[in-house]
């Protein structure tokens, strides 16, 4: 579809990208006007801006034309001498209204001195000493959040105690996190009558939006605590299985306002995997739905649940006042568990519960490559960093109102939330399948101006066309996050909102962050990061564990720097030292803090993440180990003697795809891929997730080893991504 370059674009093929002939006249003649008469060698970042800023190429244009134009605009471009392409630039009028721009004019003069020159041209040196003196770095910072102390820290960091390779962050401080969710703060102009959330349920896709103001998020939320306080102890682990709903919501902050433990599992786990997280998190209850509205269908969610756990379940009814099913003897409905607050004729109060800012309020997990998963507690500081990065990076702020579909069982719905809430944003809530054009007239519908979304998501918009006809220009900014993105993919959902810039994140739960993500202060490229994030620091080493020099591209582990602002320092089911610690090299004097990437840096400081070092895969989003995925397929058919679960990308990146290959018990029998891809896929949605999409299935005579027959999964992996591109070149 692209010419050699832009100025190779004549009128036949603007027809050819969608436009009408009358159309396709106008717009080449103001595309030649934009890009000028003559090639200019080495301009195409320049003529891609001026083509992109000028509003020529609109969200309602046919996606072929965005494609025509913006590759043909940087056909010669040489990604190996010169970086990935930008398609987004910081403007010094625009980038005077965010966050950071802000914190670094009031901030930067002091701290870099005379090296500081603005917040464009000084943001790099900002980002490096925020990683070397990050205790500088987040005494500001945490004065831009709602953040409120019941008694103040005596420091913000304190190093001295060995133990805690990490540090020990905002030592004396007591407060309730959830409780600084719902207060009105003058400095964010957020009132009691403040919107704190919008939603809308599938199928009342024409009706207004549903909303709820901060004071009655605060009496609701009130209003369950008091219930949970009926029912449990402090400090009891209650567990949420549920959709993220603005009932779930309420839940969620009310279970620690009343100084409780959330535990989080994702509403698409099977029974085994909600009995492995009731178990390993000692769960008291747990809350969740009978049912999953998906359209016309009812997914059975209650009867999952109970099959997990014998501890008590609280049931949101689906739909309407009633639950749709029979409980057990000792369950409660949602209604029966509200009444138990009693009356409150002067409305809920509820006095929250204040602990101190180390003590866990939220289990999480996350799979590791052993295959159990694991349990990573959040403590009231993860809270603060998730907000701070999102303050920072994806410039959320009051008035944004915010909307990324995800689950309380996923690290992206606790961070959203508290995303929100302690920047004065609103949080925009679809109860439904993101999946269809009725999210995205939601998106529409509710004004939103951060869009969060998951590769394989947008993927899916694309190629469906699902969105077409819906206006997203109220969006300023989107995040993505989960998974590696395609080019073409971010090409399409840029355009959708007049080429805004799409912040891509990536960290862990673990981390209650992202380690690497984009600035509004760095021009952006496509499916790449420009910049660790903020007070975060790095090196990447080859396989000797030597590390490269900064700003060198180069390819190889990550390693952070241990010192990391809201990070774990516990696991509740593994050694935490053992599992982030052990075996990772020293670097001036610091053992590094293993997070299991491999990364790239290219030509012009952008990083792209190439996979794991470990066996951890990521299918949609989703982290999991081959072992998980493994152990099921080896009992799904009585032939398979072994598997191997492996994961491929397109030349151009994107999602993960899943692939599976056999070695059969009888080798002279002839086994069929697809039959054992349909086997495989009914055991990897019974036992494991259903989400999870097995791609295609390989039959081999056996599998590569080393001497010692360790399993040389690496050489299999490139193995199949060669024959995948031969593939697709076919």
């Amino acid at each position: 579809m692209a010419k050699r370059s832009v100025w190779e674009i004549g009128v036949e093929d603007v027809v050819a990208a969608g436009l009408k002939a009358d159309q396709a006249v106008a717009f080449h003649e103001r595309l030649r006007r934009l890009v000028g008469e003559e090639p200019r060698e080495g301009a195409e970042a320049d003529v891609w801006r001026a083509v992109a800023e000028s509003g020529l190429l609109l969200p309602a244009h046919p996606h072929p034309l965005h494609q025509l134009v913006y590759y043909s605009v940087y056909a010669t471009w040489d990604r190996s001498a010169r970086g990935p392409p930008p398609y987004w630039f910081p403007s010094p009028i625009n980038s005077k209204h965010t966050n950071l721009w802000k914190l670094m004019e009031h901030h930067g003069p002091k701290l870099l001195g005379s090296s500081y020159h603005d917040p464009l041209m000084s943001f790099s040196l900002f980002q490096k000493f925020s990683a070397h003196r990050p205790e500088v770095y987040w005494s500001a910072v945490i004065k831009e959040l709602s953040v409120v102390f019941h008694e103040a820290p005596k420091s913000v960091l304190d190093t001295s105690e060995n133990s805690k390779n990490g540090g020990a962050w905002f030592p004396g401080a007591v407060l309730n996190i959830a409780e600084c969710c719902l207060l009105p703060i003058e400095s964010h102009k957020r009132t009691d009558e403040s919107v704190a959330i919008l939603w809308r349920n599938e199928g009342s896709d024409d009706s207004p939006i549903n909303y709820l103001s901060l004071k009655e998020l605060r009496n609701q939320v009130m209003l369950v605590a008091s219930a949970i306080d009926k029912i449990f102890t402090k400090e009891d682990a209650i567990a949420i299985d549920m959709p993220m709903t603005c009932t779930a919501v309420i839940i969620y902050l009310a279970i620690i306002l009343a100084g409780c433990v959330v535990v989080s599992i994702a509403d698409s786990f099977s029974t085994n995997e909600i009995a492995k997280r009731m178990v390993v998190a000692k769960a008291k209850g747990i809350f969740t739905q009978d049912f999953i509205l998906r359209g016309d269908k009812k997914i059975p969610l209650y009867s999952r649940v109970i099959k997990g756990t014998s501890c008590v379940v609280i049931v949101v009814p689906a739909h309407g006042n009633d639950v749709g099913v029979q409980l057990r003897s000792h369950d409660l409905s949602w209604k029966d568990f509200l009444s138990s607050a009693g009356s409150l004729p002067s409305g809920p109060h509820y006095p929250p519960v204040y602990l101190s800012a180390d003590c866990v309020t939220n289990i999480l997990f996350s799979s590791g490559t052993t295959g159990e998963p694991k349990a990573i507690p959040w403590t009231q500081i993860s809270p603060i960093r998730c907000a701070a990065d999102s303050w920072a990076h994806l410039d959320i702020q009051a008035g944004d109102i915010c909307c990324w579909p995800t689950n309380l069982g996923w690290v992206m719905g606790p961070i959203i939330l508290y995303s929100c809430f302690l920047n004065g944003a609103t949080l925009a809530l679809y109860h439904g399948s993101p999946l269809g054009c009725d999210f995205g007239k939601f998106v529409q519908d509710a004004s939103v101006t951060m869009l969060g979304t998951v590769p394989s998501l947008v993927k899916y918009w694309k190629s469906s066309k699902c969105m077409e006809g819906l206006d997203w220009t109220k969006i300023r900014i989107f995040g993505s996050t989960g998974e590696a993105s395609d080019i073409d993919d971010d090409l399409w959902l840029s355009s959708r909102a007049s080429y805004s810039p799409i912040i891509e994140c990536c960290g862990g739960t673990e981390l209650a962050s992202s380690y690497i993500q984009g600035s509004l202060l760095q021009p952006q490229a496509f499916a790449a990061f420009s910049t660790p994030s903020m007070s975060t620091g790095f090196i990447i080493f080859d396989e000797q564990g030597i590390p490269y020099p900064d700003d060198q591209p180069c390819v190889g582990e990550v390693g952070l720097f241990p010192i990391y602002m809201g990070s774990t320092d516990r696991l509740l089911n593994a050694d935490h030292k053992k599992v982030y610690f052990d075996g990772m090299p020293t670097y001036k004097g610091m053992n590094l803090r293993r997070h299991g990437d491999i990364i790239q840096r290219t030509v012009g400081n952008y990083y792209i993440v190439h996979g794991r070092a470990d066996d951890t895969m990521n299918l949609g989003g989703i982290k999991t180990s081959s072992v998980e995925i493994e152990r099921v397929c080896n009992r799904a058919d009585e032939n398979v003697l072994e598997t191997v679960a492996v994961t491929i990308t397109s030349r151009t990146g994107g999602p993960e795809q899943l692939v599976v290959l056999v070695v059969p018990k009888n080798r002279s029998a002839k086994c069929d891929p697809e039959f054992l891809r349909t086997k495989f896929q009914k055991a990897i949605q019974n036992y494991l997730n259903p989400l999870f999409k097995v791609s295609f299935v390989k039959v081999v005579p056996e599998f590569p080893r080393t001497a010692s027959n360790k399993l040389l999964r690496r050489v299999l992996r490139d193995q199949l991504k060669q024959e995948y591109l031969t593939y697709s070149r076919l």
